[in-house]
């Protein structure tokens, strides 16, 4: 599981790259430097993901707890 600081750590590349954190959720650093949290799922046999939150205007307990419940 990720926590603030491993995030925090993470640098930006020069393509785009996942890091994976639990059941379909990650983080998706750009090269911007932005860091967005994504979930991936798949309906009817194609994989799709949508936009969580972005990591600075969010809470990471907040969706780590959203996340467990299920």
């Amino acid at each position: 599981m990720l926590t603030t600081l491993s995030i925090r750590a993470l640098k930006p590349q020069t393509k785009p790259y996942k890091v994976s954190d639990s059941k379909g959720l990650f983080l998706l650093v750009q090269p911007s430097g932005a860091k967005l949290w994504r979930f991936s799922f798949r309906h009817r046999g194609i994989e799709r993901s949508f936009l969580w939150a972005a990591f600075q205007r969010c809470r990471f307990r907040k969706h780590e707890r959203s996340v467990t419940k299920r």
